[in-house]
């Protein structure tokens, strides 16, 4: 059955309301235009395109008009037109309930996604309605900028059009989440997430960037997500500006804090001397930090704080007489290093140990 063919079902009885409305000169009663109406939204239901509704709606008028007088087929065009106004109106009012629902449907299906929620199987078929095949190996990628964004913003329209103009229908979730950008793509593609880094960097006017390493299945997705989020968390606390940050690059960090009582102990001891300082321990850890930063380049890491070498040096040797460590030396500056990042990761000193 043709498409012309299909739109014909669903005009039964239109003829007769043409023919009768033209007789009387009148316009279509309430009643009808909600029958029409009513019809309109079965046709969109039933995936009928609006031209070839309107087409039959226009052939059925030609049908009707050589049964009509002169008089009365004067008035045939405006019973079409208000025909066709309520008969769209209840086409475009179906296709609107079903974008909401299918908007609904997507937004739940990313919060169960990202979240773990949901059996995985259940989740697994939901994925397919989507673009995705879990039974595959994914990365996720998440983009914080300096303010919230959502589904319908700028932001989000402009890379997900670079993202579709570039890979096409490639099995790609972009969406958003919590106000950041989220990209889910296939592992064998890293080439996708690195796009969606770039532009989503660009677009949100320097925001940063994290990439969770790859995982098979659904909660492969989930633990992605969160390795993404905690680089960017991470990267707050340890004032990392990168634009890029993988998961993988910062998997050091997780390890040296998870014994936080250990961390706290080791920070206390090699550092707490620090605090004896003239102006407290801060400055003399940031002095640690740009050294440390600069690959232990005296110069370079006074040019970072504004110092002379001569100053850098006075403080590095200071550092040195407090703590009984020397930064220079290989050995001892694992040591002050280590104990440097858990600060960071502590917050300390302005958080006690």
């Amino acid at each position: 059955m043709t498409e012309r063919e299909s739109a014909e079902e669903y005009l039964e009885g239109y003829t007769e309301i043409l023919a009768e409305a033209c007789a009387a000169r009148r316009r279509l009663t309430r009643e009808e235009r909600e029958a029409l109406g009513a019809r309109g939204e079965r046709a969109a239901e039933a995936g009928i395109g609006l031209r070839a509704l309107v087409r039959a709606h226009l052939a059925a008028a030609r049908r009707v008009r050589p049964g009509l007088s002169q008089a009365d087929a004067d008035h045939l065009l405006t019973t079409v037109e208000q025909a066709v106004d309520a008969f769209a109106e209840g086409h475009e009012r179906s296709q609107h309930l079903a974008v909401r629902q299918e908007e609904a449907a997507r937004r739940e299906f990313i919060d169960d996604l990202l979240h773990g929620r949901s059996g995985l199987g259940r989740l697994a078929e939901r994925a397919e309605h989507f673009g995705l095949l879990l039974s595959h190996a994914h990365a996720v990628a998440v983009a914080q900028g300096p303010e919230p964004y959502s589904d319908g913003y700028a932001v989000a329209r402009t890379v997900a059009a670079s993202l579709v103009a570039r890979f096409g229908s490639r099995r790609i979730l972009l969406t958003t989440k919590d106000g950041r950008l989220i990209c889910v793509a296939p592992a064998d593609e890293p080439e996708v997430l690195a796009h969606f880094a770039k532009q989503a960097h660009a677009a949100t006017d320097g925001g940063q960037v994290a990439i969770g390493r790859p995982h098979p299945g659904a909660g492969g997705v989930v633990h992605s997500y969160e390795e993404a989020l905690n680089a960017l968390a991470l990267a707050a606390r340890m004032n990392l500006d990168d634009p890029v940050l993988h998961a993988a690059d910062l998997l050091v960090y997780p390890v040296l804090t998870r014994d936080r009582q250990a961390m706290s102990e080791l920070v206390g001891t090699v550092l707490g001397p620090l605090r004896d300082a003239r102006g407290g321990a801060k400055p003399l850890l940031a002095t640690l930090t740009a050294y440390f930063d600069s690959g232990c380049v005296t110069a370079q890491a006074a040019r970072a704080l504004s110092l002379s070498v001569r100053a850098m040096t006075y403080r590095l040797d200071r550092i040195h007489r407090l703590t009984g460590a020397d930064p220079a030396d290989p050995v001892q500056r694992y040591t002050l290093q280590t104990a440097v990042i858990g600060a960071r990761l502590l917050d300390w000193p302005d958080q006690p140990l």
